[in-house]
């Protein structure tokens, strides 16, 4: 049955500080201010989300301020003392489609570090971008397979499934897409985003990809704040829905207005979609 889950990436306002690097070591990472200096720390997320009734939790790579093994044990323990599972740790940088080799492994060992700290922390899964290349580069496709793979095998080591999801140019392309995922092998998920695809062609989109879907990014847009989603979020459940989907929808808002208020209307929009039995499973489910 599918289950409720929220990305950090929905309160980050709230958050405040990003640390966008992806580099690693066990000093304090530096500071970006896009967002201004937020309201809430990191490790007091887990109890924030409890309190919404929200039990999994995505955290993005550059919402860390630190990933020293102390820091990694103390948001460990906070997930655990508010009854939060971290579901997936966004990886939100890295090219393991580019042409350059250098530059290519250099981005596949800061994401296997990531992948670590994720274990760390006992998270299910990363989500690594396909790539940056565009969608009719047939060795961009080959080396993002190949890439996506062998990530997957050093996660499944460490306990953790390697996902990638329809974003940046070398995955929105379903066809492009599915052909990653067939090359990366069933070691590989997929996170299908509501809101990575838009025009007329946003919904033939879905239909291609959500069969293979083990995790959902339910964006909701929101026409002006504090009023109800638009039509096409419920149209976008419906699909999944449709699609036979049984894994976490994880609520993505990313629009005007303040982020609770908005994040409790998506909680209400999805809720029927979680009590609802499904006659089919993801093809690509674990």
């Amino acid at each position: 049955m599918p289950d409720l889950a929220i990305s950090s990436w929905s309160l980050h306002r709230t958050l405040g500080p990003t640390y966008p690097s992806l580099d690693l070591d066990d000093a304090p990472r530096v500071a970006a201010y896009p967002y201004g200096s937020g309201s809430l720390d990191l490790l007091d997320l887990p109890a924030a989300v409890a309190a919404r009734g929200i039990h999994l939790l995505e955290i993005c790579h550059f919402h860390f301020p630190r990933t020293d093994h102390t820091y990694l044990e103390r948001l460990r323990e906070r997930l655990t003392a508010a009854g939060v599972e971290p579901l997936t740790l966004l990886i939100d940088a890295g090219d393991i489609s580019a042409s350059d080799p250098e530059a290519r492994e250099g981005d596949m060992a800061r994401i296997r570090r990531w992948i670590d700290v994720a274990a760390a922390l006992g998270a299910r899964q990363v989500r690594v971008i396909a790539g940056y290349a565009q969608p009719d580069d047939t060795a961009a496709v080959q080396r993002s397979s190949a890439g996506l793979a062998v990530l997957a095998a050093y996660a499944a080591e460490r306990s953790v499934r390697v996902i990638t999801e329809n974003w940046l140019a070398l995955s929105m392309r379903p066809d492009t897409l599915l052909a990653i995922l067939d090359g990366a092998g069933r070691g590989v998920g997929l996170c299908a985003d509501f809101g990575n695809y838009s025009g007329p062609d946003k919904y033939d989109a879905l239909r291609l990809i959500l069969p293979q879907a083990t995790s959902i990014h339910a964006k909701a847009e929101f026409p002006d704040p504090g009023q109800p989603p638009t039509a096409d979020f419920q149209r976008c459940l419906d699909l999944a829905r449709a699609a036979g989907f049984a894994g976490p929808y994880v609520l993505i808002f990313d629009s005007a207005g303040e982020e609770w208020p908005h994040i409790e209307q998506m909680i209400e929009e999805v809720r029927p979609y979680l009590a609802t039995g499904l006659s089919g499973t993801a093809h690509r489910a674990p």
